[in-house]
């Protein structure tokens, strides 16, 4: 499998006393996951499909973290998949993308070098997207203890 490429770029606004910044996650409880709105406001649902799923699974970020643009792309996939029947899996995916932080410990997709942007419209700007997330209880949702933690 290939590897994908993580990056990192200094946060434009850093706030150096935050805790999170701080713990280096949002993911720390073992009770509650956060789950960010932006998802289920495009139309996912909880269990997330499997290219979804396996992407967080692999690259081991929790959802929390995942800029709206990344969640765009990754839904935009989902439809190509259920619709077109195409078998897009993540190798498929870090051929297209590498991940970069955006500062802050959030990340979002970054077309590779040279290659023009795979998907189209999906890097329009949110705005408060961070303040907009919800805390799930772990043991009430499937395989809620085995998602990141940190």
């Amino acid at each position: 499998m290939a590897k994908m490429n993580l990056r990192s770029s200094p946060a434009k606004d850093p706030k150096k006393d935050s805790p999170l910044k701080r713990q280096g996650s949002d993911c720390v409880s073992d009770a509650w996951i956060t789950f960010p709105a932006t998802p289920f406001l495009i139309g996912f649902t909880y269990p997330f499909p499997d290219l979804t799923q396996s992407f967080f699974t692999l690259t081991g970020l929790c959802y929390i973290q995942a800029m709206p643009m990344m969640w765009r792309v990754l839904y935009t996939l989902e439809n190509i998949i259920e619709q077109e029947g195409v078998e897009i899996g993540v190798s498929e995916l870090i051929r297209l993308y590498n991940i970069v932080s955006h500062g802050s410990y959030r990340f979002l997709f970054k077309d590779k070098p040279g290659q023009p942007h795979p998907i189209l419209k999906t890097t329009n700007n949110d705005t408060h997207w961070r303040n907009q997330f919800f805390f799930v209880k772990r043991d009430s949702i499937p395989d809620g203890k085995d998602l990141p933690k940190k």
